[in-house]
């Protein structure tokens, strides 16, 4: 008789302070959001969860761990769009609010700490989470005028956000910080989760080998169980191109923004970009790893700060 694998309790390779290294508690979720409960049955090790190949129940589950962990009263997003795997992004701002304590005994927290998403998407993501964890406010920028007004409605119905969080329209299509960093406006931080893929084909490649991977077979289409629209998704010349052009347009705000950061996605990604943050003269340049389940992401940070600008930086803004 075959025994039943045992599924660890904790995932330990999420960030220490995350709240999501236990696995799902789902009588205390479904407490907190009753309609997560239909989506809810045993999977093959007789644990408790839901079938994330259903897009309905990956954004009731969303709604939930928002609603529980981060005390979200409202929370939608328009149907084919992204829906994030909440832990993974809970893991990125964590380790920034490490970047920014840096050899500090203290996390800098408050609505003073001022963070810039760009792509800012329809599920508002990362500020939520930043807010929430340490009080930081946040300018949410996106080119999508569907994900503008779904990231608006969130702020605007969720109380602790309404004074903490801005959403601004980015006008221009392949500008980053243009016209969304107001003139002398100090920015602690930006995050940027790119478009990973270079085109339309190389992101259903890649969501159907990670269906195979799940499933042990091959799907006979892709199905992107946390959707996506285009520009979430894929871009002309891929992460490697988005990135570079994000680090030459940060040359103009070098000394509005101590940490300019982004998510790469491939390894691959690191040599280049680390060849460009040379090339533009970055001070400090740093890659953060994060383990994440089967999967280790990072991102990479830099800025333009001499040492005395950065000590200067602290003292008076943290």
């Amino acid at each position: 008789m075959q025994q039943k694998k045992a599924h660890p309790k904790v995932k330990s390779q999420l960030h220490p302070r995350s709240q999501h290294r236990e696995r799902y508690n789902f009588d205390a979720l479904i407490k907190s959001s009753p309609e997560l409960k239909e989506f809810v049955a045993p999977n093959n090790y007789g644990d408790d969860s839901v079938d994330f190949f259903n897009p309905n129940a990956v954004k009731a589950l969303n709604k939930a761990l928002l609603k529980h962990h981060y005390g979200v009263e409202f929370w939608d997003i328009p149907e084919h769009y992204l829906c994030p795997p909440i832990p993974g992004r809970a893991d990125y701002i964590h380790n920034i609010a490490d970047l920014l304590k840096g050899n500090g005994t203290q996390i800098p927290k408050g609505k003073h700490i001022k963070g810039l998403d760009i792509g800012v998407g329809a599920s508002c993501i990362y500020p939520i989470i930043g807010n929430y964890e340490y009080g930081w406010s946040f300018i949410g920028s996106d080119t999508n005028e569907t994900a503008i007004a779904s990231a608006k409605a969130i702020e605007q119905q969720n109380s602790n956000l309404q004074s903490s969080v801005e959403i601004r329209r980015q006008e221009q299509t392949n500008a980053f910080f243009k016209d969304i960093i107001k003139p002398n406006e100090p920015v602690d931080f930006t995050m940027c989760n790119p478009p990973f893929h270079a085109s339309k084909h190389d992101a259903e490649k890649a969501s159907l080998k990670k269906l195979k991977n799940l499933k042990g077979k091959r799907p006979s289409k892709a199905l992107l169980n946390f959707g996506g629209q285009q520009d979430e998704l894929w871009t002309k010349g891929g992460e490697a191109r988005f990135v570079k052009d994000m680090i030459y347009e940060s040359r103009n705000f070098s000394k509005q923004c101590f940490w300019f950061t982004s998510l790469i996605s491939k390894e691959v990604t690191l040599k280049p970009t680390y060849k460009i943050l040379e090339k533009v003269n970055a001070t400090h340049i740093k890659t953060i790893e994060m383990g994440q389940g089967q999967k280790v992401s990072r991102f990479i940070a830099w800025t333009f700060l001499s040492d005395k600008e950065q000590h200067d930086w602290v003292a008076e803004r943290w």
